[in-house]
Parts: structure tokens; sequence; C-alpha cells
């Protein structure tokens, strides 16, 4: 009798829960969609200058639904506040920059392969940065996410363009360990943002970093703004930064962190079939084969005993 009357189990509960499985695969279809619009964006605008477009188009609306939920700046103390400046720099800037100027001399396939090694990097970069115990799982996920890259990249299909295609994935595998960072420093703050107040101070920081470093560039950018990229870069802005990171924080709220981390494995999937259909980038073998294991190290490392790393919605 208790048993039918288990919240866990009641018809709410389970829509409850099936509503959050939506919006966390959303949440990663978004993300894998950013190695298509980088691709994209990087056609058309350099990554700094880019990279400051993006932010201006999703600050103000960050700063809206603040607004509307009635969501506050916590005040940070020193200490913290140069650790959200550095979290922008590297996790917002640095991610973004990197992932454009990968995306320019690679093909977004690989590129959505490469990225879905996050949850694998993130917890590799706490082993040796926080010096949390390297478990078997995190062992057997990285060399599993590593050998599914190393197919994409030095497969025979994949070295047509030379050292360029292999400078492109250096670029890549540098944004994932960008974005693993960004996680490990969020974990440093000695009072937890509001995941609303936090991105809208990344965004914000991202701005001004992004838009100072991009000061040489921005006569030449302006003179000349193609359409595709400013569209892609909009699309960046609202739908991966803010509907990406509304859809993400809402389901995982409903679901436990090893359960969400699992749902990361949707962002390869979605960047290689996106680049196959809206690019027309072939599907080879190296690269079907590549993106099984990254999504199969992802499994491994979204075990019940491994610690939950987000993948992507920095930011």
């Amino acid at each position: 009798m208790s048993s039918s009357l288990s919240p866990a189990k009641s018809p709410r509960a389970s829509s409850s829960r099936s509503v959050a499985h939506l919006q966390l695969t959303l949440a990663m279809i978004t993300v894998g969609s950013t190695v298509i619009a980088s691709k994209i964006i990087g056609a058309g605008l350099d990554p700094m200058p880019a990279t400051a477009l993006r932010f201006a188009f999703a600050l103000p609306v960050f700063l809206v639904l603040m607004r509307v939920t009635g969501t506050a700046f916590p005040r940070p103390g020193l200490r913290d506040a140069c650790l959200l400046i550095a979290q922008a720099a590297i996790g917002s800037v640095g991610y973004t920059v990197l992932l454009i100027a990968g995306t320019q001399r690679t093909s977004a396939a690989d590129a959505g392969i490469i990225l879905g090694t996050l949850p694998a990097v993130c917890a590799l970069t706490a082993a040796v940065v926080l010096r949390e115990r390297l478990r078997a799982s995190t062992l057997a996920a990285v060399g599993v996410a590593s050998l599914g890259v190393a197919l994409v990249t030095l497969a025979p299909a994949a070295q047509q363009a030379g050292n360029r295609s292999l400078a492109g994935d250096a670029l890549l595998i540098g944004a994932v360990v960008c974005e693993s960072l960004f996680v490990l420093l969020n974990k440093r703050l000695a009072t937890p943002w509001p995941p609303l107040a936090q991105s809208t101070a990344m965004t914000g920081i991202g701005l001004a970093v992004s838009a100072a470093a991009a000061l040489p560039d921005w006569p030449a950018t302006l003179h000349a703004l193609p359409s595709h990229a400013v569209l892609a870069v909009a699309y960046y802005a609202l739908v991966p930064t803010v509907a990406g990171f509304w859809l993400w924080y809402t389901g995982a709220a409903r679901v436990t962190g090893a359960e969400a981390a699992i749902f990361t494995a949707v962002a390869p999937v979605s960047g290689v079939v996106l680049a196959a259909l809206v690019l027309g980038e072939p599907l080879t073998p190296a690269r079907l084969a590549g993106l099984a294991l990254v999504v199969a190290a992802v499994f491994v490392i979204a075990g019940p005993a491994v610690r939950r790393c987000p993948g992507g919605q920095d930011a």
C-alpha cells in the first residue's frame, strides 16, 4: 500500500521526470549545435570579435531574466571576485575563442566528437588539479574517450588537410580543457551563486574581456559583418547559451547528478548528426566508431560514484 502511494512512483512524479529528461536532451542538442554555429561563424568572423558579439547578444536577455525572476547578484569577496574573473576569462572567453578557431581548421563532426570528451576530461582534471582520488572508472573513461578522439584525428580521412586538421583538433582539445577548468574554478567559490546570476556575471565579464581583447580587430570587423555569421552568433547567444542554460538547470534540478550527466552523451551525437544534415559532412566509419567510444566514455564516467561535471553549460 505504501508503495502505491510513493511520490517517486506517482504519475505526477513520473511526468516530472519525463519532462526533465526531455529538457536535458534538448539542452544537450543545443550544445552539440554550437559546433555547427561556430563553423559558420568562423567562416565570416575572427574568433575574438565573434566571442564579444555572442556575449553582447546574450547579456541583455540574461539581465531581463534576472529582473523577471527577481534574482540578485551576491556580493563576492575579493577571492571569489578573482575566481569569477578567471572563470569568465578561461571558461567563457577561452572556450568560445578556441571552439571557433578550432572549427575554422577542422570539421564540425570531429569537433562534436572531441567536445563530447568533456565529462572524462573534467574527472581527470579534478583528480590532477584538486587531487581527488583517481577512480578506476575515471581511468577507463579517459582511455575510452582518448581512443575515440584518436580514431577521428588520426584516421586517413581526417588527415586530408594535413597539419591544418590536427591543429584544429588541438584547439578543440584546448577548449575542452578550458571548460573543465571553468567547472573546477566554480567549485572553489566560497559562496555558491544562483545559476542565473552566475551565467549573467560570466556573460558580462566575458563581454568586457573579449571586447577589450578584440580592440585591434573592431575596425575591420564592423566594416564587414557577414549576415550569415551574425545570425550564427545570435543563434549561439540565444539558443545554446540562454535557452540551453535554462533547459539544463531546470531539468537537472529534478534528477540526480549521475542521471543528468548521462544526458551529456547527447551532445556529441547531436554535433555529428547536425554536421551531416546541415553541412553535408560524411559519416565515415572512423567518425562513427569514435563517436561510439566517446558516448561509451560518458556512460562510464556518469556512474553513481563519480561527481557530477556538467557538459557545456558554462557560460
